[in-house]
Protein backbone atom coordinates (compact mmCIF):
# COMPACT_ATOMS: atom_id res chain seq x y z
CA UNK A 1 0.00 0.00 0.00
CA UNK A 2 2.99 2.27 -0.46
CA UNK A 3 1.99 3.34 -3.90
CA UNK A 4 -0.78 4.70 -5.69
CA UNK A 5 -1.34 5.44 -9.63
CA UNK A 6 -3.25 8.16 -10.85
CA UNK A 7 -4.85 8.85 -14.24
CA UNK A 8 -6.31 12.03 -14.89
CA UNK A 9 -8.42 12.73 -17.85
CA UNK A 10 -8.12 16.01 -20.09
CA UNK A 11 -11.35 16.48 -20.69
CA UNK A 12 -13.02 18.39 -23.51
CA UNK A 13 -16.23 18.40 -22.16
CA UNK A 14 -19.68 18.71 -23.78
CA UNK A 15 -21.35 21.86 -22.79
CA UNK A 16 -24.04 21.52 -20.34
CA UNK A 17 -24.69 17.58 -21.27
CA UNK A 18 -24.28 15.48 -18.81
CA UNK A 19 -25.35 12.02 -20.13
CA UNK A 20 -22.79 12.79 -23.16
CA UNK A 21 -19.80 13.85 -20.55
CA UNK A 22 -20.13 10.52 -18.98
CA UNK A 23 -20.39 8.57 -21.98
CA UNK A 24 -17.27 10.40 -23.60
CA UNK A 25 -15.19 9.80 -20.16
CA UNK A 26 -16.05 5.83 -20.25
CA UNK A 27 -15.06 5.91 -23.52
CA UNK A 28 -11.58 7.72 -23.01
CA UNK A 29 -10.78 5.68 -20.17
CA UNK A 30 -11.40 1.98 -21.48
CA UNK A 31 -8.92 -0.20 -21.17
CA UNK A 32 -7.16 2.09 -18.46
CA UNK A 33 -6.38 0.58 -14.75
CA UNK A 34 -5.63 3.18 -11.71
CA UNK A 35 -6.31 3.66 -8.12
CA UNK A 36 -7.57 6.80 -8.73
CA UNK A 37 -9.38 8.42 -11.65
CA UNK A 38 -9.37 12.11 -11.31
CA UNK A 39 -11.83 14.32 -13.11
CA UNK A 40 -11.95 18.32 -14.02
CA UNK A 41 -13.65 21.14 -12.70
CA UNK A 42 -17.22 20.47 -13.22
CA UNK A 43 -16.51 17.77 -15.60
CA UNK A 44 -20.01 16.79 -16.46
CA UNK A 45 -21.21 20.40 -17.67
CA UNK A 46 -17.96 22.24 -18.08
CA UNK A 47 -17.69 25.28 -15.54
CA UNK A 48 -21.04 26.93 -16.00
CA UNK A 49 -22.73 29.80 -14.02
CA UNK A 50 -25.98 28.71 -15.00
CA UNK A 51 -26.60 26.74 -11.94
CA UNK A 52 -30.34 26.49 -12.09
CA UNK A 53 -30.14 24.86 -15.50
CA UNK A 54 -27.15 22.33 -14.75
CA UNK A 55 -26.82 21.22 -11.09
CA UNK A 56 -27.62 18.59 -9.75
CA UNK A 57 -30.84 17.82 -8.03
CA UNK A 58 -30.72 14.19 -7.72
CA UNK A 59 -26.92 13.55 -7.59
CA UNK A 60 -26.77 12.30 -10.81
CA UNK A 61 -23.15 12.85 -11.32
CA UNK A 62 -22.68 11.26 -7.67
CA UNK A 63 -24.43 7.77 -9.20
CA UNK A 64 -22.66 8.13 -12.43
CA UNK A 65 -19.37 8.17 -10.69
CA UNK A 66 -20.40 5.54 -8.11
CA UNK A 67 -20.83 3.31 -11.01
CA UNK A 68 -17.76 3.82 -12.80
CA UNK A 69 -15.98 3.40 -9.41
CA UNK A 70 -18.03 0.06 -8.72
CA UNK A 71 -16.92 -1.05 -12.56
CA UNK A 72 -13.50 -0.24 -12.46
CA UNK A 73 -13.01 -1.04 -8.64
CA UNK A 74 -11.13 2.26 -7.94
CA UNK A 75 -11.59 5.51 -6.90
CA UNK A 76 -13.24 7.92 -8.69
CA UNK A 77 -12.92 11.96 -7.94
CA UNK A 78 -13.99 15.62 -9.51
CA UNK A 79 -16.18 18.58 -9.37
CA UNK A 80 -19.95 18.71 -10.23
CA UNK A 81 -22.40 21.47 -9.98
CA UNK A 82 -24.55 20.57 -7.25
CA UNK A 83 -28.08 21.96 -5.67
CA UNK A 84 -28.26 20.87 -1.75
CA UNK A 85 -30.78 22.33 0.69
CA UNK A 86 -31.98 25.24 -1.65
CA UNK A 87 -28.35 26.42 -2.32
CA UNK A 88 -25.72 25.69 -5.28
CA UNK A 89 -22.34 24.13 -4.43
CA UNK A 90 -19.24 23.42 -6.78
CA UNK A 91 -18.78 20.42 -5.09
CA UNK A 92 -15.67 17.61 -5.26
CA UNK A 93 -16.60 14.68 -5.01
CA UNK A 94 -14.37 11.60 -3.87
CA UNK A 95 -15.83 8.28 -4.57
CA UNK A 96 -14.40 4.63 -3.38
CA UNK A 97 -14.82 1.78 -5.07
CA UNK A 98 -17.49 0.37 -2.40
CA UNK A 99 -19.56 3.37 -3.37
CA UNK A 100 -18.85 5.28 -0.55
CA UNK A 101 -17.69 9.02 -0.54
CA UNK A 102 -16.52 12.27 0.71
CA UNK A 103 -16.38 15.45 -0.35
CA UNK A 104 -15.15 18.99 -0.34
CA UNK A 105 -16.85 22.18 -1.41
CA UNK A 106 -14.93 24.87 -3.14
CA UNK A 107 -14.21 27.97 -0.59
CA UNK A 108 -12.77 30.26 -3.13
CA UNK A 109 -15.55 31.14 -5.66
CA UNK A 110 -14.30 33.05 -8.57
CA UNK A 111 -15.61 36.28 -7.96
CA UNK A 112 -14.02 37.28 -11.73
CA UNK A 113 -17.22 34.87 -12.87
CA UNK A 114 -19.90 35.62 -10.69
CA UNK A 115 -19.21 32.26 -8.75
CA UNK A 116 -18.97 33.59 -5.79
CA UNK A 117 -23.06 35.27 -6.65
CA UNK A 118 -23.92 31.58 -7.28
CA UNK A 119 -22.93 29.07 -5.54
CA UNK A 120 -22.09 29.18 -1.86
CA UNK A 121 -18.25 28.77 -0.58
CA UNK A 122 -17.76 25.77 1.29
CA UNK A 123 -16.30 25.68 5.21
CA UNK A 124 -14.55 22.56 5.69
CA UNK A 125 -10.92 21.70 4.66
CA UNK A 126 -11.38 17.95 3.50
CA UNK A 127 -8.56 15.01 3.24
CA UNK A 128 -9.05 11.88 2.44
CA UNK A 129 -7.40 8.71 2.54
CA UNK A 130 -6.61 5.91 -0.19
CA UNK A 131 -4.23 3.33 0.15
CA UNK A 132 -2.16 4.88 3.23
CA UNK A 133 -2.20 8.02 1.66
CA UNK A 134 -3.88 11.50 3.18
CA UNK A 135 -5.22 13.72 0.32
CA UNK A 136 -6.20 17.56 0.72
CA UNK A 137 -9.06 18.02 -1.87
CA UNK A 138 -8.84 21.48 -4.01
CA UNK A 139 -10.20 23.19 -6.67
CA UNK A 140 -9.28 25.57 -9.45
CA UNK A 141 -9.12 29.30 -7.96
CA UNK A 142 -8.71 27.94 -4.89
CA UNK A 143 -5.09 27.17 -5.95
CA UNK A 144 -4.14 30.97 -5.33
CA UNK A 145 -5.05 31.04 -1.62
CA UNK A 146 -1.90 29.22 -0.20
CA UNK A 147 -2.88 29.26 3.74
CA UNK A 148 -5.48 27.46 3.05
CA UNK A 149 -3.61 24.62 1.76
CA UNK A 150 -1.05 25.10 4.07
CA UNK A 151 0.25 21.49 5.07
CA UNK A 152 0.22 21.69 8.56
CA UNK A 153 1.76 17.34 8.81
CA UNK A 154 -1.70 16.15 7.73
CA UNK A 155 -1.68 15.52 4.21
CA UNK A 156 1.02 13.56 1.88
CA UNK A 157 -0.68 15.25 -1.50
CA UNK A 158 -3.12 17.62 -3.06
CA UNK A 159 -5.83 17.11 -5.99
CA UNK A 160 -6.21 20.59 -7.86
CA UNK A 161 -9.09 19.86 -10.55
CA UNK A 162 -10.08 23.01 -12.54
CA UNK A 163 -10.86 24.84 -15.51
CA UNK A 164 -8.18 27.56 -16.08
CA UNK A 165 -8.20 29.32 -19.13
CA UNK A 166 -5.54 29.35 -21.39
CA UNK A 167 -4.98 33.46 -21.13
CA UNK A 168 -4.10 32.26 -17.56
CA UNK A 169 -2.14 29.18 -17.52
CA UNK A 170 1.16 30.79 -16.64
CA UNK A 171 0.26 31.51 -13.41
CA UNK A 172 -1.40 27.89 -12.86
CA UNK A 173 1.47 26.67 -14.17
CA UNK A 174 3.90 27.96 -11.73
CA UNK A 175 1.22 28.08 -8.90
CA UNK A 176 0.89 24.32 -8.87
CA UNK A 177 4.89 24.02 -8.66
CA UNK A 178 5.34 26.01 -5.71
CA UNK A 179 2.67 24.73 -3.71
CA UNK A 180 3.96 21.50 -4.22
CA UNK A 181 7.43 22.29 -2.98
CA UNK A 182 6.09 24.82 0.09
CA UNK A 183 3.87 21.77 1.08
CA UNK A 184 6.50 19.33 0.82
CA UNK A 185 3.84 16.84 -1.06
CA UNK A 186 3.10 15.09 -4.17
CA UNK A 187 0.76 16.89 -6.43
CA UNK A 188 -1.59 16.42 -9.03
CA UNK A 189 -3.20 19.74 -10.98
CA UNK A 190 -5.55 18.40 -13.32
CA UNK A 191 -7.22 21.36 -16.15
CA UNK A 192 -9.55 20.57 -19.27
CA UNK A 193 -8.81 21.33 -22.57
CA UNK A 194 -11.36 22.61 -25.66
CA UNK A 195 -13.36 25.60 -25.51
CA UNK A 196 -16.43 26.17 -23.31
CA UNK A 197 -19.94 27.40 -24.14
CA UNK A 198 -18.52 30.91 -23.43
CA UNK A 199 -15.61 30.22 -25.87
CA UNK A 200 -12.91 30.66 -23.05
CA UNK A 201 -10.04 28.71 -24.80
CA UNK A 202 -8.24 25.83 -22.67
CA UNK A 203 -4.66 24.23 -23.44
CA UNK A 204 -3.28 20.77 -22.22
CA UNK A 205 -1.57 21.80 -19.17
CA UNK A 206 -1.67 19.01 -16.47
CA UNK A 207 0.95 18.49 -14.28
CA UNK A 208 2.22 16.28 -11.43
CA UNK A 209 4.65 17.00 -9.05
CA UNK A 210 7.20 15.69 -6.78
CA UNK A 211 7.41 17.42 -3.86
CA UNK A 212 11.07 18.69 -4.50
CA UNK A 213 9.10 20.37 -7.73
CA UNK A 214 9.94 17.97 -10.28
CA UNK A 215 7.49 17.43 -12.96
CA UNK A 216 6.60 13.38 -12.87
CA UNK A 217 3.88 13.32 -15.28
CA UNK A 218 3.24 11.12 -18.40
CA UNK A 219 1.16 11.17 -21.56
CA UNK A 220 -1.18 8.83 -23.80
CA UNK A 221 -3.59 10.47 -25.49
CA UNK A 222 -5.66 12.55 -23.59
CA UNK A 223 -4.91 10.93 -19.78
CA UNK A 224 -2.00 11.91 -17.49
CA UNK A 225 -0.68 9.06 -15.49
CA UNK A 226 1.61 9.30 -12.46
CA UNK A 227 2.63 7.05 -9.62
CA UNK A 228 2.92 8.23 -5.98
CA UNK A 229 5.26 6.15 -3.43
CA UNK A 230 4.63 6.82 0.30
CA UNK A 231 8.58 5.83 0.80
CA UNK A 232 9.71 8.06 -1.31
CA UNK A 233 8.14 11.22 0.16
CA UNK A 234 9.01 9.93 3.82
CA UNK A 235 12.12 9.51 2.56
CA UNK A 236 12.34 13.05 0.94
CA UNK A 237 10.94 14.76 4.04
CA UNK A 238 13.52 13.01 6.54
CA UNK A 239 15.91 14.42 3.85
CA UNK A 240 14.92 18.12 4.15
CA UNK A 241 13.23 18.71 7.27
CA UNK A 242 11.14 21.79 6.21
CA UNK A 243 7.46 21.44 6.80
CA UNK A 244 8.83 21.12 10.63
CA UNK A 245 9.46 24.67 10.74
CA UNK A 246 6.71 25.89 9.87
CA UNK A 247 4.45 28.83 11.12
CA UNK A 248 1.29 27.99 13.93
CA UNK A 249 -1.62 29.77 12.35
CA UNK A 250 -5.49 28.61 12.47
CA UNK A 251 -7.64 29.62 10.26
CA UNK A 252 -11.01 31.66 11.19
CA UNK A 253 -14.27 31.55 8.48
CA UNK A 254 -15.62 34.16 8.26
CA UNK A 255 -19.49 34.39 6.16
Amino acid sequence: MSTLKIAGLNLDMVWKDKNANFRKIESELTGIDADLFLLPEMFSTGFCMEAEEVADRNEESLSWMKGFAKAKDSAVAGSVSVEDDGKFYNRFYFVFPDGHFEYYDKRHLFSYSGEDKIYTAGEIREVVELKGFKILLQVCFDLRFPVFSRNQNDYDAVLYVANWPKSRVDAWKSLLKARAIENQAYLFGLNRIGTDGYHLEYEESSLVYFPDGKEISERKNNVVFAEWNLHELADFRAKFPFLDERDDFEIIYKK
